[in-house]
């Protein structure tokens, strides 16, 4: 399922796209307890988004190893910057592949518009960018990601699984990683000790 290769460039996006999904307390899937995820794309075929809040163990430069770009000498050499990017986690699917979100201000062919400014890349291209110190000006990085089929996403938000709201690039590409839920939710007026977890019905 490529959702965003099957959307076409003057299609409406889906309801989703560019927005924050938030687990609530009562998540039963422990792979996503207290994740924030930002949503790439959303369509009647379904949704695919990264967590954002959940690091990875492997560090930049041991991945670009890894990938062949380059030796563990040049790794060594790496600009402090690149040297610190983190790697996530950004989901349960295809754990292997890469993704690298970023801001506009960077593109190659493969890059995939995803809202306003916010792009995404799969391709090496941008790693090797962002090891040299040109890379965009603000890009986060995630192994793996998350993805729904038809009608599932709605489903589980219906059950009181997500809260959603609209992403900022602010808050998607700022560092603090570790209080990222916290503070979002926060920032939306919600204490999480006053979240329920049994779905409410009008």
């Amino acid at each position: 399922m490529d959702l965003l290769r099957t959307k076409k460039p003057d299609e409406s996006g889906g309801f989703l796209d560019d927005q924050f999904l938030i687990a609530m307390p009562g998540m039963k899937d422990d792979r996503f307890a207290r994740t924030v995820i930002y949503i790439c794309a959303h369509s009647d075929e379904g949704a695919m988004g990264l967590i954002i809040n959940q690091t990875q163990q492997m560090l930049f430069p041991d991945l670009l190893v890894q990938l062949g770009i380059m030796d563990e000498q040049e790794a060594i050499r790496l600009p402090r910057q690149a040297r610190d990017f983190v790697v996530r986690n950004g989901g349960p699917v295809d754990r292997s592949r890469g993704f690298v979100l970023h801001t506009g201000d960077y593109r190659v062919e493969s890059s995939l518009p995803v809202a306003g400014d916010i792009c995404l890349t799969a391709t090496v291209d941008i790693l090797r960018a962002i090891s040299a110190g040109r890379g965009p000006r603000h890009a986060l990085m995630a192994l793996g990601y998350s993805g729904w089929g038809a009608g599932q996403l709605e489903t589980e938000i219906a059950e009181n699984g997500w809260l959603t709201c609209p992403a900022t690039p602010e808050f998607l590409f700022d560092s603090d990683i570790e209080r990222k839920y916290d503070r979002l939710l926060a920032s939306i007026g919600i204490d999480p000790t006053h979240l329920s977890t049994a779905a409410g019905h009008a």
